[in-house]
């Protein structure tokens, strides 16, 4: 979910501070890296838990009926089949969800991620996005989760164009499948979060029209909305219970899913380092904030954005144990078991995939051990 920024220049001028790396010319071949990067695997001094692993045969089913949808949904061109299969829908959520009721629910949530991804890709980002016009985009994307409510003339006319371009119908269809899984309080707590999203992703696109780099605070604050936020909150919708409303809505837990989503997010941010650095189009992403705004040089900046993500996670996991003694409901408490393992699940998955990240050669080899 990282964003483009299509400014600015696309080096920061700091390459001689980096360390030797540890990858073999083969390792670099086989896994495409290029110069000035590692293998990715967990970033050495980054704070996680372990994961628990999928079954692999429900990776296998959950990535079937997910790539079965998108093709009867025509989501999928032929030239982005790799970067389908080589994102891992099945394993993300697999690993995100190990508490999931059922497949169907698991497809609830891959769906969900694909149609999130669909949006992002093609109105925001590197297929076919721009920050130009970006907010009537999203408003008409919003309406397939948010269906419009007018004359039959004109909503017939709606969908009619929710039909015509294929990231309406991913966020349609995928809403359209979440419902029947969903209390309403779900439903409607899924559709709030991904308005969050898309507030994220205009913040993101104004700064790349203005041409600024923002202080840091200010990144933190846009990637707060711009976030995993509207994966985590399907936590008990794909375990198969329902979180009440009273309780999603205190204060203490509104803080914890936040702090769960910037993390998580954060994270995205680390391991898409390299990727984004060696974009087209420029992008923003923590460590980049960081070497502009504070004057860093690159590794340093890079080390910093880690020990930020590690500072939020701490807080993460001290207060919720502190919720847990404070109110101890047992709903509640399964509640902040799963958003915890969707944390640990997404690090694994980022940490993991050769096919979609490697890691900056900022690390000797007793670093890398």
């Amino acid at each position: 979910m990282a964003r483009s920024i299509p400014y600015g220049p696309s080096g920061l001028g700091t390459a001689g501070l980096r360390i030797t790396g540890t990858a073999h010319p083969e390792q670099e071949k086989e896994q495409g890296l290029r110069g000035g990067e590692q293998p990715v695997r967990p970033i050495p001094g980054i704070h996680f838990r372990a994961a628990v692993q999928p079954d692999p045969a429900l990776v296998a089913e959950v990535d079937r009926r997910t790539r079965l949808w998108a093709m009867e949904l025509s989501l999928i061109p032929p030239e982005w089949e790799d970067q389908f299969e080589g994102f891992g829908f099945g394993r993300s959520v697999c690993l995100a969800h190990p508490d999931h009721a059922d497949v169907e629910r698991l497809v609830v949530a891959a769906r969900l991620l694909v149609a999130e991804n669909a949006v992002d890709d093609c109105y925001c980002e590197d297929h076919g996005g721009s920050p130009e016009g970006l907010g009537a985009r999203l408003a008409i994307a919003h309406s397939a989760l948010d269906p419009l409510q007018a004359t039959p003339e004109y909503e017939a006319q709606w969908h009619e164009g929710m039909a015509a371009d294929a990231p309406l119908r991913a966020y349609r269809s995928a809403m359209e499948y979440a419902v029947r899984w969903a209390a309403p309080a779900q439903a409607d707590r899924l559709r709030h979060d991904l308005a969050r999203l898309h507030l994220g992703y205009l913040a993101e696109a104004a700064w790349s029209l203005d041409e600024v780099t923002p202080p840091v605070w200010e990144y933190l604050v846009m990637r707060q909305f711009n976030n995993f936020r509207p994966c985590l909150t399907l936590t008990d919708l794909v375990a198969g219970y329902e979180l009440p409303a009273p309780l999603q809505a205190l204060p203490a837990v509104q803080r914890l899913n936040a702090l769960a989503g910037n993390a998580a997010t954060l994270v995205n941010d680390l391991y898409s380092y390299t990727k984004e650095q060696r974009s087209e189009r420029p992008h923003l992403n923590l460590p980049v904030v960081l070497a502009r705004r504070d004057a860093l040089p690159e590794r340093e900046a890079f080390l910093k954005a880690v020990e930020i993500h590690n500072a939020i996670m701490r807080l993460f996991e001290t207060e919720t144990e502190q919720l847990r003694a404070r109110l101890p409901d047992p709903v509640l408490a399964r509640y902040l078991t799963g958003l915890a393992a969707w944390v640990s699940g997404n690090h694994e998955w980022h940490c993991t995939n050769t096919h979609r990240y490697t890691l900056p050669d900022f690390w000797t080899q007793e670093d890398a051990a």
